[in-house]
């Protein structure tokens, strides 16, 4: 079983990375991270590794400290159509909207963009034999997932995020 979750997660990687490799080279994303507000509630987080373990489920951690992957098409909020909005499980940041997230068939929740404000950060993530941009909450620096230039939507981003990563907060509408 675990060889078959993780075929499954390299298909969907290579998958989801087919036509950002197939096109031509572009350039590395940049003008997405903004800088942070200075609001109270965009506070940094520091907490030490062990204090993270002690706040964290063993799956979070290993995902927003470790930066791991959920297997694709079996998160929690891969298929979630309800308004609301999209928190980081590690520190409660406001991420993302539902009014953001679209249908990519990659296998995670794909955003076209972010709540702007700062509250994603970016780095090049060169892990797996690829390069990739990985998304960061500006918070507490736990890892979300990967932003590509492949999206469907007038941005053309695509915000990649692990289930994991994220708690879901339903509107009142």
């Amino acid at each position: 079983m675990k060889t078959s979750l993780v075929i499954m997660l390299i298909l969907s990687l290579t998958a989801c990375n087919a036509q950002q490799k197939d096109a031509p080279a572009k350039k590395q994303l940049t003008g997405v991270t903004q800088n942070p507000d200075t609001t109270e509630s965009s506070q940094p987080v520091n907490r030490t590794e062990e204090e993270w373990k002690k706040a964290l489920t063993p799956e979070q951690y290993h995902v927003l400290r470790e930066k791991g992957t959920d297997a694709p098409f079996t998160g929690q909020y891969f298929r979630t159509t309800d308004n609301g909005s999209y928190l980081c499980a590690a520190c409660g940041n406001e991420l993302f909207t539902s009014d953001m997230k679209f249908d990519s068939n990659c296998g995670w929740p794909s955003f076209d963009k972010a709540i702007e404000g700062g509250k994603i950060k970016t780095q090049i993530d060169r892990s797996h034999g690829m390069v990739r941009t990985e998304i960061l909450c500006a918070r507490c620096g736990s890892h979300l997932g990967h932003l590509f230039d492949d999206g469907p939507t007038k941005t053309g981003l695509r915000y990649c995020v692990n289930s994991t990563s994220l708690n879901f907060v339903k509107s009142g509408n």
